[in-house]
């Protein structure tokens, strides 16, 4: 049975969107862009802040839902800057272990609200 996935500790869902949801065994998060819980966009910083910003919701999205990060088993990233990649990667790895998740990054032309990352996960709980 579907479960909706909802948190303060994470920007709210601007749309017809839930923030994740769950099955008894997996958490399918929505994308998470550099936007703070308190509604700050961080749209003109630098991409590993950005990134950390975005990894930072995911993680508290997957908290929510019982889930953490040594959990993920999938993790699109979507850059609007594909030479941001190494910058991206760099702050990614810190979020974690010696066992990542399998993951895809894509270089797109727009995404919401200007940022240049956003950061979506499937994993177990």
């Amino acid at each position: 049975m579907k479960q909706i996935i909802s948190t303060d500790e994470a920007p709210a869902a601007v749309g017809a969107y839930s923030q994740a949801t769950a099955t008894d065994d997996l958490v399918f998060t929505a994308g998470q862009i550099p936007l703070t819980p308190d509604g700050d966009l961080l749209d003109g910083a630098a991409i590993d802040v950005q990134t950390e910003q975005a990894l930072e919701n995911l993680e508290a999205v997957l908290a929510e839902a019982g889930a953490e990060m040594t959990d993920v088993l999938k993790v699109t990233v979507f850059l609007d800057d594909i030479d941001d990649f190494e910058a991206m990667n760099t702050t990614y790895e810190s979020f974690f272990d010696d066992e990542p998740p399998a993951r895809s990054a894509v270089g797109v032309d727009e995404l919401p609200k200007g940022v240049g990352v956003e950061i979506e996960a499937i994993a177990t709980k």
